[in-house]
């Protein structure tokens, strides 16, 4: 079984998506599969990505949620994308999961985002097999290492390893949601901190931050 995992998202390097995609690898490594390790990261869909898409039985993309809905860079891939389904899927249809990460604490935020997923494998003839919504995604990337299953990101790991399992039976769930392992307003301390020393890494002031424009 070759299975595809699709970075979706704008950021090249240490996203919360590819952190997503790594943990994946990691309950992947139990099974007798090929992993195909791709990124669209740009509006354009490479000759190189279409072959690689064509070798993949299955598609899992990992992408941030905006605005409530997918990146924009994104939905011109989609397009592209089923613009050659014929191509692609020539054989059979391929089946379709997706995470989806956003910066608020409650996964359930991304439900919008997997319903687009879900639509858009409708119109091109996939099959879209559910998704995982992640809350706390902003975190993910600040968080120090630790062994899988331990930690804030504890909760998650543990969705994601049923996730995985549900995917190597090819199996159809319905879309869940999970947030960081940490109470909600300590997420709101940690983003808080985060913003004074992103400011003052750039230069401004802390007060700028209630500043009105």
């Amino acid at each position: 079984m070759k299975i595809a995992l699709i970075d979706g998202s704008p950021k090249i390097n240490n996203s919360a998506s590819s952190i997503l995609l790594e943990e994946l690898k990691y309950f992947f490594a139990q099974g007798k599969v090929e992993l195909i390790e791709m990124g669209l990261h740009t509006l354009v869909v490479s000759e190189e990505i279409v072959k690689q898409l064509k070798r993949a039985d299955i598609w899992i993309f990992a992408l941030p949620l905006y605005v409530d809905g997918i990146p924009s860079h994104l939905l011109s891939c989609f397009i592209q994308i089923e613009n050659r389904i014929n191509d692609i899927c020539k054989k059979y249809t391929k089946n379709v999961y997706s995470i989806v990460n956003c910066g608020f604490y409650e996964g359930e935020q991304t439900e919008p985002a997997l319903h687009i997923l879900e639509n858009w494998c409708c119109k091109a003839q996939l099959n879209w097999c559910g998704g995982v919504g992640v809350g706390g995604g902003g975190s993910l990337s600040m968080l120090p290492k630790m062994p899988n299953g331990q930690g804030p990101k504890a909760p998650i790991d543990k969705m994601l390893k049923h996730f995985v399992e549900k995917i190597i039976k090819q199996e159809i769930q319905k879309n869940q949601y999970v947030s960081v392992g940490m109470p909600r307003f300590m997420y709101q301390l940690c983003a808080q901190i985060g913003w004074r020393q992103l400011i003052r890494k750039n230069g401004g002031k802390i007060k700028d931050l209630g500043r009105k424009f």
